[in-house]
């Protein structure tokens, strides 16, 4: 390469540096574009724009407006996103993971995305990602766990189920406690019973328990009697490996798989329950097996008035993740109201020590992700309360 072409090829890095600072110079766009694909849930999406529309009138947000774009696939998407690249421009979805792949090719262009993908991977560069992170929740659980206990963990076969496995894997690497046994099950439950099974050694410990009857039968002092007598109640031992038995489930399943464990003599005043954010529904709380069972979460009086105000507004029930969009409203008026460039944004999204309040509690972003400071919750009577 001669000195001339050395030259230019710096002094083209150093323009794409200039106008990269130029975009990244921008204020953010008060005309937030809504992005909405025809194949997302009706419901969801029925109900994200619904959210948005309480957040601005609950929260008197002025001068600022929701642009709503529906789009058939992925490249009517790209073509509406190349159409609208004027840095600080702010895209509100989109809702699936499909729709959120490649995204970041536009990023150099000053523009932000926050998507609702439940895809860790996807967050990267000015693409953040809202959602509620199974790895936020159980690495909650692991923080909260008593030194040296010893968890078992059960879990579907599907998607949610693997997740789940993965992140615990992850997490309970740098953990005082120990994972000791688990086991997973067809997401149609045709063989929970052998998995449960299989997870609380039944067999062997009803073997141990029946062991046990024949010795003490066979002694006649008043002592053996007696214990004879307790242990006839029983079918198999408490002698259990775990402390905890990790449930990475929820929904009809969940009202089906806990009382089975208890009935396979997984006794839940002995062994905790634990389960993950998807618990953090008012359908469980009165299942006799999950009474004093624990999960990470935020009170429900965080988000009453929310959930009463939907009803009295649109006359239906506000589903769980339908929170999520009120939040980043509230954020995204904040960051507006104040002028805030793209840079800026950037530098206050790397401040760990600042967090926003939000209805789901404290959140921050950490790698362009969304976290919460949840606490541990345990449910007793048709609540679920903090304990922690």
């Amino acid at each position: 390469m001669n000195e001339k072409t050395s030259d230019l090829k710096k002094e083209e890095i150093q323009l794409a540096e200039v106008q990269l600072y130029k975009n990244f110079n921008n204020i953010m766009s008060n005309k937030i574009r809504v992005l909405v694909s025809k194949k997302d849930d009706p419901k969801i999406v029925n109900q994200f724009l619904n959210v948005i529309e309480l957040a601005i009138y609950k929260r008197e947000i002025k001068d600022m407006s929701f642009n709503i774009h529906v789009y058939d696939n992925n490249l009517s998407l790209n073509e509406y996103i190349k159409n609208n690249l004027e840095p600080g421009t702010v895209f509100f979805g989109p809702i699936s993971t499909e729709n959120t792949k490649g995204l970041n090719q536009f990023c150099n262009d000053g523009v932000l995305f926050f998507s609702f993908s439940s895809e860790r991977s996807l967050a990267n560069d000015c693409v953040f990602l809202i959602n509620f992170f199974p790895y936020n929740e159980i690495k909650t659980i692991f923080e909260y766990l008593p030194d040296d206990s010893n968890v078992a963990v059960i879990y579907p076969e599907n998607t949610y189920g693997y997740k789940i496995n993965e992140t615990i894997d992850a997490l309970s690497q740098n953990s005082n406690s120990v994972i000791v046994n688990r086991a997973s099950y067809k997401e149609n439950l045709e063989d929970i019973r052998s998995a449960i099974k299989e997870l609380g050694k039944y067999e062997l410990r009803k073997f141990e328990l029946n062991r046990q009857k024949k010795l003490l039968a066979l002694k006649k002092d008043e002592k053996s009697k007696q214990r004879l007598k307790r242990l006839e109640r029983f079918t198999t031992t408490n002698n259990y490996d775990f402390t905890h038995v990790l449930i990475a489930d929820y929904g009809i399943r969940l009202l089906q798989v806990a009382p089975l464990l208890a009935y396979y003599d997984i006794d839940p005043n002995i062994v905790r329950f634990v389960g993950t954010g998807a618990w953090d529904d008012t359908a469980f709380f009165n299942e006799p097996s999950l009474q004093n069972a624990i999960f990470p979460g935020v009170e429900y009086n965080k988000r009453d008035s929310l959930v009463s105000e939907y009803k009295a507004f649109y006359d239906e029930d506000l589903m769980r993740v339908s929170t999520l969009p009120y939040d980043l409203v509230g954020l995204l008026a904040y960051l507006i109201n104040n002028q805030y460039r793209l840079k800026d944004f950037y530098s206050l999204v790397d401040n760990k020590n600042l967090k926003f309040d939000g209805v789901d509690g404290n959140f921050y972003f950490r790698n362009n992700l969304i976290e919460r400071e949840l606490g541990i919750l345990q449910i007793n009577k048709g609540q679920a309360l903090k304990i922690n």
